[in-house]
C-alpha cells in the first residue's frame, strides 16, 4: 500500500482522550489530528517522537489528520488501526501470504453469531476460513507482542475462532507485525494474562497462528515477511 499524498512530517506533543493527539509541525505550529488507535500505543506514543499524518479531503470531519504512524527504537511503526485489514487482504491478493495463496473469495466483516463478527472469510478449493486480525504495534527486546492493554474483546475474538474450529470450519488468528525492529513474536503476558492463556487454547484446538511483518515508511506499508512465534503460556 501507498499513500496516495505525501504524508506530513511532525512530532508528537501529547495522544490524549484515546482518538486525539497534538502534533508540532515543521513550521512549529500546533494541530489537533484523530488518532485510529484503541490500543494503549504503548511504546510508540512517547512526546517528542516524530509521526508521520495523512490529510483527508472530507469537508465534514472535524480533525482533517490522521496520525499514520509514530517512530520508535529508530523505527517506524503503523499505528493507524483503520488500515490494517487493508493491508492484509492486500498482502492476500499479492500472493505474500503463504497460507492463503491464490483464494477464490475474500469477504470482509462476517458475521458469525448474533453476538460475534470477524474480520475475514477467506475460501480456498471449497474450505471457508475465518480469520481475525490484530494490529501489533508493541515490541520489547526485539519480540513483538499484542496487546498492549488487557483486551475482553480480542479474548472474545479467539473463543469465537475455537467454537467456529470445533464445527469444522478453518479457523485463524492473524498478527501484523508494523514495525521493523522485531524478530518474533509472542502474546504480552505480563499485559494480559487471560489473553495469553486463550491464544494458547485455541492453537491446541487447531486455531491457526499467524504472525507476519510489515515494512512502514512514510511512503507506503508493505508485507514483507513472516515471523515466528512462542505462544507457550505458564
Amino acid at each position: 500500500m501507498n499513500f496516495d499524498t505525501p504524508l506530513i512530517h511532525g512530532t508528537l506533543v501529547k495522544r490524549y482522550k484515546r482518538f486525539l493527539a497534538d502534533v508540532k509541525l515543521d513550521n512549529n505550529e500546533i494541530i489537533t489530528v484523530h488518532c485510529p488507535n484503541t490500543g494503549t500505543m504503548l511504546s510508540c506514543s512517547t512526546p517528542g517522537s516524530a509521526v508521520c499524518l495523512s490529510t483527508s479531503d472530507n469537508p465534514k470531519r472535524k480533525y482533517p489528520h490522521t496520525l499514520e504512524m509514530v517512530q520508535d527504537n529508530d523505527t517506524w511503526v503503523g499505528v493507524n488501526t483503520s488500515r490494517t485489514n487493508k493491508l492484509v487482504i492486500e498482502a492476500i491478493k499479492k500472493g505474500r501470504i503463504l497460507e492463503f495463496s491464490e483464494p477464490d473469495r475474500i469477504k470482509a466483516e462476517v458475521k458469525t453469531s448474533p453476538e460475534s463478527r470477524l474480520d475475514l472469510l477467506v475460501t480456498q478449493g471449497g474450505q471457508d476460513t475465518y480469520v481475525e486480525i490484530k494490529n501489533c504495534s508493541l515490541a520489547i527486546d526485539g519480540c513483538a507482542m499484542f496487546p498492549d492493554a488487557v483486551t475482553v474483546r480480542g479474548t472474545k475474538h479467539l473463543n469465537e475462532l475455537i467454537r467456529l474450529k470445533k464445527k469444522g470450519f478453518g479457523s485463524c488468528i492473524f498478527f501484523l507485525v508494523q514495525r521493523m525492529d522485531a524478530d518474533k513474536f509472542a502474546p504480552a503476558a505480563h499485559i494480559d494474562k487471560v489473553y495469553a492463556k486463550t491464544i494458547e487454547q485455541a492453537a491446541k484446538a487447531g486455531v491457526q497462528v499467524l504472525v507476519y511483518q510489515a515494512e512502514v515508511s512514510p511512503t507506503g506499508i508493505q508485507v514483507v515477511r513472516s515471523l515466528p512465534y512462542a505462544i507457550e503460556y505458564s
